[in-house]
């Protein structure tokens, strides 16, 4: 049976365009950009982000989940 590829969202890292070095953890509009409907860390291969930025994106989330700006869960 073989895998089916799914689709990328794009074929460029979000952050590396738009000159974003780090990743604040106050904007939870742009962070909310990478969770799904759960709440949950979209993956690298979904979002098209490079390492170095999914690293920072992650460490963000978790820091805004911490500090009520991003829920854990949904409602």
């Amino acid at each position: 049976m073989a895998l089916q590829k799914t689709a990328k969202k794009n074929d460029f890292c979000y952050f590396c365009v738009n000159g974003i070095q780090d990743v604040d953890y106050k904007d939870a509009s742009l962070l909310r950009q990478f969770m799904n409907s759960y709440m949950k860390i979209l993956p690298k291969r979904r979002t098209s982000t490079c390492a170095k930025h999914q690293r920072k994106l992650a460490t963000a989330i978790k820091r805004a989940r911490i500090m009520v700006l991003v829920p854990f869960v949904r409602r």
